[in-house]
């Protein structure tokens, strides 16, 4: 556990394996080993999994990548997730998504995602959404069991608000290690609304998901152009003052990149590096809201 916080907290980046399958010259085995070496060779370990990705099919994946090159198991730091179930796996007549969280469906899900990427143990697994339905005695007895039978290696949350994690954290023995959010210069309301402050409180370690905005900075044209004129400023590219700016923040979060491609990598990891002013921190935050703080 101790282990696996600080590799997060260390980490410059998580790249998440959600759109695997928008990249099909990825997909075969040898490609993506390769793909994987080389972002290890960056000093990047962290992959970022769920269930659901593909239907299980970049958790399927990533694993056959693994066979075809074992010696990158001992390097690679995974995250995986459940809890959401798509309306096509939903096995009632209702055919609804919905979430569960029960102990019997969490187990299979780990045992499934263990199955699927080919390993022995998941080094975080989360709960992808807070569960209305959660019954929570049960679902903390099945992440520490677990954690006994060294399935999974630390226990973490996704979605959660203050009260989701801590009721969780209440019924648990092991500690929670994150919160994976939505976090960016669109996405920032966490900011303001106490969750980052209860995060840090918490000693919960704060992933965010999205710090690219899903590529949507240019819908909001001041912001467009703030960066914009930042980067020609600084040198430094449009993606990489976005994962800058997410880095400024306390607890300095961990951002989870969504695209694949070496030079978004390249353009974010240059970023990372990039130590960002207070006055050009508050500068981006304003072009997002529109306005200036109070």
């Amino acid at each position: 556990m101790d282990q696996v916080r600080a590799e997060l907290q260390a980490a410059p980046l998580a790249l998440g394996m959600m759109r695997l399958l928008d990249y099909p010259e990825l997909c075969p085995a040898s490609a993506l080993a390769a793909w994987i070496e080389a972002r290890l060779e960056q000093g990047l370990k962290v992959f970022d999994h769920a269930n659901i990705y593909g239907g299980g099919e970049c958790e399927r994946l990533f694993g056959l990548a693994l066979q075809a090159a074992p010696e990158l198991k001992e390097h690679v730091r995974l995250i995986s997730k459940c809890d959401i179930v798509p309306p096509a796996e939903d096995g009632s007549s209702d055919f609804v998504k919905h979430y569960n969280t029960e102990a019997a469906y969490v187990m299979a899900c780990v045992d499934d995602s263990l199955r699927r990427l080919q390993v022995d143990s998941i080094d975080c697994f989360l709960l992808h959404r807070p569960d209305p339905l959660m019954p929570v005695e049960n679902t903390a007895r099945a992440l520490e069991d677990l954690l006994m039978a060294g399935k999974i290696k630390s226990i973490g949350v996704s979605n959660f608000l203050p009260e989701h994690w801590r009721l969780l954290a209440d019924h648990l023995n092991a500690p929670l290690l994150c919160n994976q959010i939505e976090l960016s210069l669109l996405a920032n309301q966490s900011l303001f609304d106490g969750t980052m402050d209860a995060l840090r409180r918490d000693q919960v370690q704060t992933m965010a998901w999205s710090p690219l905005g899903g590529g949507g900075f240019s819908r909001v044209p001041a912001l467009g152009d703030a960066l914009a004129a930042m980067s020609a400023q600084t040198g430094v590219s449009e993606t990489g003052l976005a994962l800058s700016w997410l880095k400024r923040i306390p607890g300095r979060p961990l951002p989870v990149l969504g695209s694949l491609r070496e030079s978004r990598i390249n353009d974010a990891l240059a970023g990372v590096g990039h130590e960002m002013s207070r006055t050009d921190w508050y500068a981006l935050l304003e072009a997002a809201r529109g306005h200036c703080v109070a």
